[in-house]
């Protein structure tokens, strides 16, 4: 199996006549974290959303696990093993955490009692700080809190890709690193293959091994997360 989890190779999207991607490429090789970062309006919406099936290219290339996909959908990015969490909470609130579990994770991994997906989300919640009773409903958790159900949800069904789009959304800020930490953590234990979309550049450069720079719809810079010039990358993104 090709050590690149997810290739999207000279990628190009219009909308009405005017280009909202232009020629854009990333890899994402197995067990890394590969941050994709820009002002709103950069294209990184539409890119994630053409790595997910959910928008089709109108040039370009898509390769998951070194396997070319044409048309790909939805469904077969999740046969695949690929995830995606979205920046708002996927999470109904007048259920409970469990019954939310039950309607949003895959049935695949519910056969049986689904026990042992449930004791990887509880497992998963503690690591973010986060000691819930699974028979609580949504609506008692803060919106930070349900991020971090959303998180926890992703995580425990092994994906091979995970998208997260800004997971910092409504965290404070007090404990953002600490989540980095733990997010970190559970990449590296699992092996899984993560494109994060993120706008605090600070956590993205003590979370990711590389990154990209989108603006206007195309690339204007990539490299090492480790060696990411914060100050470099707010003035690309703001010219």
């Amino acid at each position: 199996m090709s050590s690149t989890s997810l290739a999207l190779s000279n990628i190009h999207k219009n909308f009405s006549g005017v280009a909202a991607l232009t020629n854009v490429s990333l890899e994402v090789q197995k067990g890394e974290v590969h941050a994709l970062l820009g002002e709103n309006g950069a294209g990184k919406s539409t890119l994630m959303n053409i790595a997910s099936g959910t928008l089709q290219p109108d040039g370009g290339e898509i390769s998951i696990h070194g396997e070319t996909i044409k048309n790909l959908s939805p469904k077969h990015a999740t046969e695949l093993g690929l995830t995606i969490v979205h920046q708002h909470p996927a999470v109904l609130p007048d259920l409970t955490i469990a019954e939310n579990i039950l309607i949003s994770v895959d049935e695949k991994y519910l056969k049986g009692d689904g026990k042992s997906v449930f004791e990887n989300i509880e497992k998963i919640l503690i690591e973010f700080g986060l000691a819930v009773n699974l028979r609580d409903r949504v609506e008692t958790l803060t919106v930070a809190q349900q991020h971090l159900l959303d998180l926890a949800k992703a995580f425990a069904v092994n994906p091979s890709i995970l998208i997260l789009d800004e997971p910092t959304e409504g965290i404070q800020p007090s404990i953002i690193q600490d989540i980095g930490r733990c997010l970190r953590k559970l990449v590296d234990e699992m092996g899984i293959s993560v494109l994060l979309v993120e706008q605090y550049y600070d956590f993205a450069k003590e979370l990711s091994d590389n990154y990209i720079v989108m603006r206007r719809g195309e690339v204007v810079a990539q490299g090492k997360g480790a060696d990411m010039d914060l100050n470099g990358v707010q003035e690309m993104i703001s010219v």
